[in-house]
C-alpha cells in the first residue's frame, strides 16, 4: 500500500507558476503521474515519470510549460507548472502504479491516488 499526499495548489494569475508536491509513504518504486479534473470533465492525464526518473511523458496541452520530476530519497514527486493558463484550472491528483511506458498516460493503469489539490488560474 502507498499513501499519497499532494500539496502546493492555490490561486495564481495567468502567466504565473506553481509547484505541486506529492509525498508518498513507504518505499516508492512505482511509476508516478499527475492527472487533473476540471468541473464537469473527466480526469485527464497531465504528466508521468518512471521510478528511476529517466523517462517522462506529458500531455500535449502542457508540453513546454510543465515539468515532472522526482526525488526518490524524499519519496516525493513534483510538478513544476509555468506559464499557467485559466484552462489549467482543475483539481490535480497524484497517482502511483506500474504502467508500461506505453501506458503511462492511462488513468486505469494507476493503483494509488492522492486526495487532490486545487489549482485555480485567474485571467
Amino acid at each position: 500500500q502507498v499513501q499519497l499526499v499532494e500539496s502546493g495548489g492555490g490561486l495564481v494569475q495567468a502567466g504565473g507558476s506553481l509547484r505541486l508536491s506529492c509525498a508518498a509513504s513507504g518505499r516508492n518504486v512505482y511509476n508516478m503521474a499527475w492527472f487533473r479534473q476540471a468541473p464537469g470533465a473527466e480526469r485527464g492525464f497531465v504528466a508521468a515519470i518512471i521510478w528511476a526518473g529517466a523517462i517522462t511523458d506529458y500531455a500535449d496541452s502542457v508540453k513546454g510549460r510543465f515539468t515532472i520530476s522526482r526525488d526518490n530519497g524524499k519519496n516525493t514527486v513534483y510538478l513544476q507548472m509555468n506559464s499557467l493558463k485559466p484552462e489549467d484550472t482543475a483539481v490535480y491528483y497524484c497517482a502511483a502504479g506500474r504502467p508500461t511506458t506505453q501506458a503511462m498516460g492511462v488513468r486505469t493503469a494507476y493503483d494509488y491516488w492522492g486526495q487532490g489539490t486545487q489549482v485555480t488560474v485567474s485571467s
